[in-house]
């Protein structure tokens, strides 16, 4: 290993021991079989804690009536059991929400294994502690060695037991340390036969079946190996995580299954493999055409035990399983591949090697692991154990009537068409049926036809002997060419149906990219998540997308159960409700939508009470639609969040450009009412009549344009925020320019403005202050670039229409073609209209707003001859509401 590899592997054991100190850790206490004092080490080690000044809860624990487990428990604090009515009766159970309301530093659950009474949040226990592991609280729990999900089938060959309650190995992840209580098997018996582990009418059963001193000895050999395989794990991540130790490089191993009767068995075997090897591993199978029911439902199991031990599970895709199995295998790097014992038929033999002879032929670079399993020998016994699972009523009822169809169809061509080769029409229905339904058919078909050929048109007819050898070499070839056409047929129908359910697969998430691309919000992605689900699956559907909890609804939608469920599936970022062990009483089956690593809401899915679970691709196609759901939800949050932030930033922008903007146009009328008022004060009695009468007429002319100017601001703030009512009334056109023109002569002496109105302009129906500020702001914007002695020339006509035209021309340098669009952006910089000469580029914008308000627009326009800017104000016919048109 080099440098980079051992600095990459010493990274992810330390980044592994953070995250497992940022939550609670769990100290498991294993023993090989029930009796060996789990809960009375728990116990001890409990009080020991106590003792230390710890905060111990005891969650649940379980004493079976031992006094001296009893004794252990008092002094310690004991939280109050759950009371849950189930079957006319009260079933007492651990209070998991008034644990985590208490969280303690340290809390006892006993029997990790255990399942939850029915109603519980929960359906097995160690759900409830994985819970608690989540919100920091360190646990102690005990568990026999016979529960490991991975362990199940060896414990079922030592014992001959199958035990049912069993937690996954990846609950190991989450140790702090493993405890292993250890007692002989001996010791063990006397204490079955002192009635310390069950009373004496189940410890004499207990004595003859599970406590027998073979069987205690080997599950105490294999609790004593998990540990022992613990402990090494844990010393070589530390040893990792320190630099001290180099590891090797992961590999993975890849295990094969096909659904006929061994899945979850190799599921096992594989998890046992990649432990001891601490490598990943993945569950694979390869779909070459529709599976059967049966097999479907073998393979969904098989792939969700293997999630639960910690393992990949994956459809393959493709024509032939060897090829699709060394593919994948080499795009993960895998070291191993698992799979069962192949079947050997000797006609196959002749024909094809079988799955694990290509394997090991053309597998030279893995490691091929072959596992007899206990139906091994069963099925190969069986000649046609592939199809007595596959030939249906329907589908031998079919292969019999176009056998029959095929006999008249023949008869009928010879007799009236003198149609020689009649073997043709066999074949064809032989076709017909391996199109229609599963290659069990087409051979019936094969060999229903071959013998009615060979029956009703083979000489001698009517028998099923064959007088010539040119006659047998015939209806051989005939049978064989039936069941080589057959097969293919079948096999290109299993093909059809595959690409087809891929094809609904890929067409499904197409859609919902396409409604997911054109929505802007989290409502519409919820919206077009929605609908899309609902189409594709058949389902009734809800996404609610947001941090806060599903808000109550009628009954019609979610009840309280359902909402738990929702919100905890939000919440934990896991599968609830229907079809999964965590609040399963409701009837929505709820995803988490999550995107980099956050909850961005959930899904909920209502399949009809007639489901009672759900195929792989149901479920693959749910959740890659529920991942394009979170994709979209988290865009529009970014796309959100950048636009607050935008808009906060243009917000402040804005607020210092107005008042950059406003200074020139508020200084001019209070220095003139500043002077005068001075004036007045130092000079007044000394002054004319006529000079203080003009003095006061400046100060209120000047406090008058105040007053309008801020008005005017006001109401474009308004009118941004779509809350400006536009107080209209009668005024002239030529008024209108008239008192534009006239301010900007009083601010700007100097200007020369050149007037071109024609007579019998119709008034304007129009909010006069607002027009009349747009029109100054476009005039003393020209103004500004208008070499001296060059007259800014403004012109009105009206249109054809009714509306008013206005153009204001300036014979200044003029605006580059690219950037006349973008003048009336409010923070567009250039060094050209209101910009370049100490202005803030708003002037154009308010402009802008205030004719938009009327309905028109403002654009700029190359100048006449090619020369300045011509700025065009164009206002549409505006008349009052209740006027003749």
């Amino acid at each position: 290993m080099n440098d980079a590899d051992t600095r990459s592997a010493q990274a992810d054991a330390l980044i592994g021991t953070l995250q497992r100190q940022r939550s609670g850790r769990l100290t498991l206490f294993l023993g090989a079989a029930p009796g060996v004092g789990k809960t009375y080490t728990m116990l001890s080690r409990a009080r020991e804690l106590q003792q230390r000044g710890i905060d111990v809860v005891v969650g649940l624990v379980e004493t079976h009536g031992r006094a001296e487990t009893a004794k252990l428990v008092e002094g310690l604090d004991v939280l109050p059991r759950r009371q849950v009515p189930y079957n006319g009766r009260v079933v007492e159970d651990m209070d998991v929400d008034a644990l985590l309301a208490r969280k303690p530093q340290v809390a006892l659950v006993d029997e990790l294994a255990h399942r939850n009474a029915p109603g519980s949040r929960h359906e097995r226990r160690w759900q409830d502690v994985m819970d608690l592991l989540d919100a920091g609280i360190d646990v102690y729990s005990t568990i026999n060695i016979q529960h490991l999900e991975s362990l199940n089938d060896v414990v079922h060959r030592i014992t001959g037991v199958r035990v049912s309650e069993t937690v996954p190995d990846a609950i190991f992840d989450r140790l702090r340390d493993i405890v292993l209580v250890d007692l002989p098997p001996a010791e063990l018996i006397e204490r079955l036969h002192q009635g310390k582990v069950y009373l004496p009418e189940h410890a004499a059963q207990a004595l003859q079946s599970f406590f027998v001193p073979s069987n205690l000895a080997a599950l105490r050999e294999l609790a004593m190996q998990t540990a022992a395989d613990r402990v090494d794990n844990d010393l070589r991540d530390e040893r990792t995580a320190r630099g001290v130790q180099p590891v090797a490089l992961r590999q993975h191993v890849i295990v094969a299954i096909d659904g006929r009767g061994q899945s979850e068995y190799m599921v096992r075997i594989a998890r046992r493999m990649a432990e001891r090897r601490h490598v990943p591993w993945t569950v694979v199978s390869v779909q070459t055409g529709a599976w059967p029911e049966p097999v479907q439902a073998e393979i969904d199991k098989a792939f969700a035990l293997a999630r639960r031990l910690g393992g990949n599970a994956e459809i393959l895709h493709g024509n032939n399983v060897v090829d699709a199995l060394l593919d994948h295998a080499q795009r993960l790097g895998a070291s191993a591949i698992v799979l069962g014992r192949t079947r050997e038929r000797p006609l196959a033999r002749m024909v094809n090697r079988t799955i694990t002879q290509q394997l090991l032929q053309r597998a030279a670079h893995f490691e091929i692991t072959i596992v007899g399993t206990p139906q091994s020998e069963e099925k190969s016994r069986r000649l046609f154990d592939d199809t007595r699972d596959t030939l249906r009523a329907g589908d031998m009822a079919f292969a019999v009537l176009a056998s029959a169809l095929s006999v008249l169809a023949a008869w009928l061509a010879e007799r009236f068409i003198g149609l020689d080769d009649l073997s043709m029409i066999f074949i064809l229905a032989v076709l017909v049926v391996a199109s229609r339904t599963r290659m069990a058919a087409a051979v019936l078909s094969a060999v229903l036809c071959f013998l009615a050929y060979n029956f009703f048109f083979i000489e001698p007819r009517l028998t099923f002997l064959i007088s010539a050898q040119r006659g047998v070499i015939t209806v051989l070839l005939f049978l064989g060419t039936a069941l080589l056409a057959g097969r293919l047929a079948a096999k290109l129908r299993t093909q059809v149906i595959a690409l087809r359910a891929a094809n609904a697969h890929a067409t499904a998430l197409q859609a919902l990219g396409r409604e997911l691309a054109s929505a802007a919000d989290p409502g519409q992605v919820a919206q077009a998540g929605q609908a899309a689900l609902q189409r594709a699956l058949d389902v009734e559907a809800v996404v609610h997308l947001g941090d806060a909890p599903i808000p109550d609804r009628s009954a019609d939608w979610l009840d309280a159960k359902d909402r738990a469920a929702a919100d905890w599936s939000r919440a934990h970022g896991q599968h609830a409700g229907r079809f999964t062990q965590t609040l399963s009483a409701s009837d929505w089956w709820f995803l988490p939508v999550r995107g980099d690593g956050a909850s961005l809401g959930v899904v909920g899915l209502k399949f009809v009470p007639g489901v009672t679970r759900l195929t792989l691709e149901q479920s693959r196609l749910a959740e890659a639609m529920v991942d394009d759901i979170a994709q979209a939800a988290l865009r529009t949050r970014l796309v959100s969040d950048l636009e607050s932030t935008r808009v906060g930033a243009e917000t402040e922008r804005l607020r210092s450009a107005l008042l950059s903007s406003v200074s020139h146009d508020l200084r001019s009328p209070l220095a003139a009412i500043i002077g005068s008022v001075s004036s007045l004060q130092s000079y007044g009695t000394q002054m004319p009549e006529a000079d203080r009468g003009e003095l006061m007429a400046t100060i209120r002319s000047e406090g008058e344009r105040l007053d309008r100017y801020i008005q005017n601001l006001l109401d474009m703030t308004r009118l941004g925020h779509g809350g400006l009512a536009l107080k209209r009334d009668w005024i002239g056109a030529d008024e209108l320019v008239g008192a534009a023109v006239a301010r900007i002569r009083q601010y700007v002496p100097v200007a020369q403005v050149a007037m071109s109105l024609p007579p019998g302009l119709k008034p304007l129906w129009a909010h006069a202050a607002l027009l009349e500020q747009a029109l100054f702001n476009v005039i003393e914007n020209a103004c500004k670039f208008s070499p001296a002695g060059e007259a800014v020339a403004v012109a009105a006509r009206e249109l054809d229409d009714g509306g008013l035209q206005i153009d204001v021309d300036d014979r200044g340098p003029g605006i580059p073609d690219a950037d006349r669009a973008r003048i009336f952006d409010m923070f567009y910089s250039v060094e050209r209209g209101d910009r370049g000469h100490n202005g803030s580029g708003l002037g154009l914008t308010i402009a802008q707003g205030m004719v938009g308000a009327h309905g028109g627009q403002v654009e700029a326009l190359p100048g006449p001859d090619g020369r300045g800017t011509r700025i065009r104000i164009t206002l549409p016919r505006m008349t009052p509401p209740d006027s003749a048109t």
